[in-house]
């Protein structure tokens, strides 16, 4: 990293001219690359990709080394493209800063810009707009500096790293369509860190190698990972994985953090790209915490520049593989059995009594440091897989989930004939969801089902959707009720969950009577019922709304039918 001194005021970062405890805003950010656009247009493109939910507009760059900055012609010739997005949570600004000093050296220094070689350099200075403009010094409870910085919630109250999937913001609309038209080939999306206390300064989440899968997974566990490790540590920043503990501290092992489909990394493993997301430790300086993330960022960005052919090899592989296989996962879970070990630094956890209340309160003494291997729980099983579809239907009604799949390049058939299919339908047996809202949500944590073949007519205007494409992936992750972060789980179905008819209770009475004389299914699940809810006997509208619900007489077929249906042949 060289020097800034020599360089014009205009391109001396707001980090940089103070007392490195400063960040910049989203206005001198801004101009900031639009003076390097205009003074080097054959090195940096940069421009406007859309306007957040307060109708501000969201930058993003190109760099590369040739002044080649057409997608098409850049796809064509499959140059690899690294992608580095920042300001997802501006209160974690250093790689906002940390970007806008590297693009400013790639101008200034003809060897680094050299270096690139035919990988593009990607980036999104501020993705969380609104909140950079939220500009305050008390958000971040715990953080070593800056001295002024913006806010985790947009404009919408919305933590845009739990909006990948679910889009409610104008921001993760906008990032979809970008994320999928350029197809980054490794991304890394910068962040600071909250939990224990530890020495590093850096600390890193990379895409769940099990969870990415195929030859992705192998190659950045066994090859990537082990030398992201080694140059940090040359460049004087030891870094160990994201300290996510299995209990309390450190001292009783860390797990992997399993970064699902609603965040950065686990979105991008959807498009089958190798997302990191860097946690410099909220406790180090603002200065440490900049330099360790510029270092981060140069290593992968490097280890991109020497690999990019084979990461791309890859890509295209497990492209193909899911396109084939005949199951696919879609749920995962951390086997404890096969744990591995990592060398730590930490300091010794001390519990006392708490001066606040009745209880033992943790802290970490800084003047008892170890080093020791801790249990590094970094292997994952997948838990839940399905047989692979064909393809899927989704009725036209359902637009929001059909743009959704849109905005991510996904390419569908719409259908101009009604025309006659046999189906596999899923039967929402039961749903357990989250007692409270979640990102404006009501998130579904636990989703059982049953499943049936029907013969059914689509209608023309409804949606074909082969997986017989690139984003296959995605397709299943989304559209299978039980993926970590499927559309389902989010509540975009929820109406189907919702009985729309009722009954009077003076007059069903007879009915129900009826019903169990003449439906012996209903009879004996009823008999059932009744020995194992004794205490409900008394409770004519729980007695009532069970032979309601179960009889066939008067069942709606829409009722707790998943309406995205499953074509097998």
């Amino acid at each position: 990293m060289s020097s800034h001194t020599n360089y014009p005021a205009d391109f001396i970062t707001p980090y940089e001219a103070g007392n490195q405890n400063q960040t910049t805003t989203w206005e001198a950010c801004i101009q900031f690359y639009q003076n390097l656009a205009t003074q080097f247009p054959g090195i940096l493109q940069f421009s406007q990709i859309g306007v957040s939910d307060n109708g501000k507009p969201i930058h993003a760059g190109i760099v590369t080394a040739d002044g080649v900055f057409d997608r098409a012609r850049i796809k064509q010739e499959q140059r690899p493209i690294f992608f580095n997005n920042n300001g997802i949570h501006p209160g974690e600004p250093e790689g906002i800063d940390a970007c806008m000093a590297l693009v400013r050296d790639f101008c200034f220094q003809p060897e680094r810009l050299a270096a690139l070689g035919k990988t593009v350099f990607l980036f999104i200075p501020v993705y969380n707009v609104d909140g950079c403009l939220n500009r305050q010094n008390t958000s971040r409870v715990n953080q070593d500096g800056p001295e002024q910085f913006g806010f985790r919630g947009n404009s919408l109250h919305l933590d845009l790293n739990r909006d990948f999937i679910k889009c409610d913001s104008e921001n993760a609309q906008v990032f979809n369509r970008f994320f999928s038209e350029w197809s980054p080939d490794v991304m890394v999306d910068t962040h600071t860190s909250n939990g224990a206390d530890y020495h590093y300064t850096m600390t890193l989440i990379q895409t769940q190698a099990d969870k990415l899968g195929y030859g992705l997974g192998p190659f950045l566990r066994n090859t990537m990972l082990p030398a992201i490790y080694a140059e940090m540590q040359t460049r004087g920043w030891p870094t160990c994985p994201y300290v996510n503990p299995v209990k309390d501290s450190p001292d009783h092992g860390i797990e992997d953090f399993l970064e699902t489909p609603r965040f950065s990394t686990g979105y991008a493993a959807l498009h089958h790209t190798i997302g990191f997301m860097p946690e410099t430790h909220m406790l180090k300086p603002f200065a440490d915490r900049y330099d360790s993330m510029r270092a981060l960022v140069e290593t992968v960005l490097a280890f991109t520049v020497a690999h990019g052919a084979q990461i791309q090899s890859l890509r295209a592989e497990a492209r193909l593989a899911v396109s084939q296989a005949q199951q696919v996962a879609v749920h995962w879970a951390a086997d404890h059995d096969q744990p591995s070990s990592f060398l730590f630094k930490g300091y010794q956890a001390v519990y006392s009594p708490s001066v606040l209340g009745n209880y033992t309160r943790l802290s970490y003494d800084r003047s008892q440091p170890w080093e020791k291997p801790i249990a590094y729980y970094d292997h994952f099983v997948a838990d839940i897989s399905v047989a692979r579809p064909k393809a899927y239907l989704i009725p036209q009604a359902w637009r929001a989930v059909i743009e959704r799949l849109q905005w991510n390049g996904v390419q569908m058939h719409r259908l101009d004939s009604d025309t006659s299919l046999q189906a596999q339908v899923y039967g929402i047996q039961s749903v357990q969801s989250r007692p409270h809202a979640y990102e404006g949500h009501m998130f579904h944590d636990d989703v059982q089902l049953q499943q049936f073949e029907e013969s059914i007519v689509a209608h023309a205007g409804d949606y074909l959707v082969s997986l017989d494409q690139p984003d296959a992936r995605y397709i299943v992750e989304t559209l299978e009720p039980q993926g970590h972060d499927s559309f389902f789980r989010w509540g975009f179905f929820n109406s189907a969950l919702e009985k729309k008819e009722a009954y009077s209770d003076y007059v069903f009475e007879d009915t129900a009577t009826e019903i169990l004389n003449t439906e012996p299914e209903v009879k004996q699940a009823f008999e059932q019922w009744k020995q194992a809810n004794p205490e409900l006997l008394s409770n004519q509208q729980a007695v009532l709304d069970f032979i309601f619900k179960h009889c066939a007489k008067y069942k709606e077929p829409e009722w707790r039918r998943y309406p995205v249906l499953r074509i097998m042949h």
